[in-house]
């Protein structure tokens, strides 16, 4: 994976310090951020900039965004999720938090004739170790 600027040329938008740093963020996190951990490292951005600069990376394709259990739009960079294709992830209900597990995702099924897979989606919800500890 290059620098951001590399990415934000190669995907043919503008270059800007904002993108470079949300875009910084998202790939150096270790799980998907909402807009306001998004915010909470980057606390001298405006909150208007970070929405409208998430958006972008979104659009551009270098970012991709999820609603998880609690409704909240989370951000992660498109690099950082191919990483994630080979395993199955783990959301909390309590925290929202999402973790690897160390678990192949199952194969796809035997399609009817005509049928043509575009994407599986598995989600594997409960409580996590932390959230079950404190409940």
């Amino acid at each position: 994976m290059g620098t951001a600027a590399d990415l934000l040329r190669s995907a043919g938008v503008k270059v800007t310090p904002g993108r470079q740093r949300v875009l910084d963020a998202l790939c150096s996190a270790s799980q998907a951020l909402s807009h306001a951990d998004v915010e909470a490292l980057l606390p001298d951005a405006d909150r208007v900039t970070l929405y409208r600069v998430l958006d972008s990376l979104v659009a551009c394709g270098l970012a991709l965004k999820a609603v998880d259990a609690r409704g909240v739009f989370r951000f992660s960079a498109s690099a950082v999720q191919r990483q994630h294709e080979g395993h199955v992830h783990f959301r909390c209900t309590d925290c929202g938090g999402v973790f690897c597990l160390e678990a192949a995702p199952p194969s796809p099924p035997q399609l009817p004739h005509g049928f043509r897979l575009a994407e599986i989606a598995l989600d594997v919800r409960g409580t996590c170790a932390n959230c079950s500890r404190t409940g």
